[in-house]
């Protein structure tokens, strides 16, 4: 998705810094060009305004919401996929949703979106005081101590939370949750030293789910299986690895794999419905030493 509003909604070509259409009502009249972060503001200003877009106008917190988290993930494919240049295209799509947002605010007489970057300046100067200040932290595991203390301060005794594993957005994807509430764990000791024993409880967490899946009960398929993963979760964190980003690689390895099997059935005359699995795992097994297929192992 590469923005909400319908193409061509603002004058395009050689004549649109002319047009009497220029954001604000008027034309440049050669004054110096508006910074790019303003003149975004001042666009979704005149679509919002009384003579902008009926699609704008019909949008409100809750309907921008599926935007916002296409924006994310599409920001997190051109990561995965090194694109610089999408990446710069999808981050202004994403920005775009945080001035629109911010634009429903400040009409709702709430904050405007000069008021969601001075809260976040703020933030920043006052959670770096080894920055910005004179506290002294030379590693990042002391920064984050750091932040989460001043985060406790702010917060005041009313604001104290009951459980250290408070304040976890319910609407994190489980595995984005898993790692967060480990990390939280760990903040005060209850966390394995080192990847080993996380490996020995992955060994427990196997057994107990190959158990489970003798036994035929699927609950206790299912809540075995949650714990296996869970423990898969914390290995990927001791081992400083994110584990959504392993998947995608792995969901990615797959597709080009799988898609090679494909093209050589057909290479061959086979259609895939008729190929047997033997024929298919030789073919994988090939697959995995193609590089047109992918990386190798």
């Amino acid at each position: 998705m590469r923005s909400n509003e319908p193409e061509n909604a603002l004058p395009q070509g050689e004549n649109a810094s002319n047009s009497k259409h220029e954001v604000g009502g008027e034309a440049s009249q050669g004054k110096p060009a508006q910074d790019g972060f303003a003149r975004l503001v001042a666009i979704m200003d005149r679509l919002r305004g009384p003579d902008g877009c009926p699609w704008d106008h019909k949008q409100t917190f809750d309907s921008l919401r599926r935007y916002l988290l296409e924006e994310c993930y599409e920001v997190v494919d051109a990561i995965d996929r090194a694109n610089l240049d999408d990446l710069r295209e999808e981050l202004g799509d994403l920005l775009l949703q945080i001035v629109f947002l911010s634009r429903l605010g400040q009409e709702r007489g709430q904050f405007d979106v000069q008021d969601v970057a001075h809260g976040i300046s703020e933030k920043l100067i006052r959670r770096h005081p080894h920055v910005f200040g004179s506290t002294v932290a030379e590693t990042a595991d002391q920064v984050a101590r750091n932040w989460d203390e001043i985060k406790r301060r702010e917060r005041g005794p009313d604001g104290e939370r009951a459980s250290r594993l408070d304040g976890i957005p319910p609407a994190l994807p489980s595995m984005a949750r898993a790692r967060a509430l480990g990390d939280r764990a760990a903040q005060v000791g209850f966390d394995w030293n080192d990847p080993s024993p996380v490996l020995e409880k992955i060994d427990e967490e196997l057994q107990e789910l190959r158990d489970a899946v003798q036994g035929g009960d699927q609950n206790e398929v299912r809540d075995e299986f949650g714990d296996l993963l869970f423990s898969m979760i914390m290995l990927a964190r001791k081992a400083e690895i994110d584990p959504e980003a392993a998947l995608e690689r792995t969901n990615r390895k797959f597709r080009r794999r799988f898609t090679w099997i494909e093209s050589e059935l057909e290479r061959r005359g086979v259609p895939i419905e008729e190929a047997d699995l033997e024929t298919m795992e030789q073919l994988w097994q090939q697959a995995k030493q193609n590089p047109a297929s992918g990386e190798t192992d």
